[in-house]
């Protein structure tokens, strides 16, 4: 059997357990920015103007600035300057988080803005408030239209997530490079973890296209 070949075979577990690592930033990542995105992308719609700007200032700003110097900025700046002791794992999250939440916010703002006006008008025409439309109304069904979308973000922050091996996150690039360094095993052993990003990506994707078809709202999407 070729040396290359024994080496990626015998990295192969500890890559793995990298991989659950991953999982775990991607996954917290993607809660992070759901749980901050909904509230951007109602206020940039039904907002004043004031949250509208400050809203769209935020979304401007991590859209704007590369992954890794937001990493070394709050991992090496702001936790310094501020005295926080927090775990490269946990600003991982953080930064992917607020990231996703500004792209999520305007998956989230695009699938509010597909919903019928007249819902609104009909739901105070009930008697509700303008609070109560946009939680039991609004936001369960923009909630499902975002679904796709979500799929393109989970692959985004997937990949964006190996860039977090710089502040040493143990994720699937950081202990691959680790392998590879000290068995000189570079090229099987990055194509090794390709795959394994790849397997991820479909298994998400897939994951996200049955919760889809679950929640599918007929008459909106096919």
């Amino acid at each position: 059997m070729p040396e290359s070949l024994n080496t990626v075979i015998d990295a192969l577990p500890y890559m793995l357990s990298g991989a659950l690592i991953t999982i775990a930033v991607v996954a917290g990542a993607m809660l992070f920015g759901l749980v901050a995105g909904v509230p951007l992308a109602v206020g940039q719609v039904y907002g004043r103007r004031l949250p509208q700007r400050l809203i769209g200032i935020y979304i401007w700003f991590f859209r704007g600035i590369p992954l890794l110097v937001l990493l070394f900025l709050f991992y090496f700046g702001f936790c310094t300057l501020v005295g926080l002791n927090l775990s490269a794992f946990t600003v991982a999250i953080i930064v992917l988080g607020l990231i996703s939440s500004a792209y999520q916010s305007q998956i989230f703002r695009g699938a509010i803005g597909s919903l019928p006006a007249g819902q609104f008008k009909a739901a105070r025409a009930l008697g509700m408030s303008d609070t109560q439309t946009i939680i039991f109304v609004i936001l369960p069904q923009a909630l499902r239209l975002s679904i796709p979308g979500w799929s393109n973000e989970y692959s985004i922050v997937l990949k964006d997530s190996a860039v977090t091996f710089a502040l040493g996150v143990a994720e699937i690039m950081a202990r691959t490079h680790f392998v590879a360094t000290r068995t000189y095993q570079h090229m099987p052993l990055y194509i090794a973890a390709g795959i394994i990003y790849l397997v991820l990506t479909y298994l998400g994707i897939k994951a996200l296209r049955i919760l889809e078809n679950k929640v599918r709202i007929h008459g909106y999407i096919r």
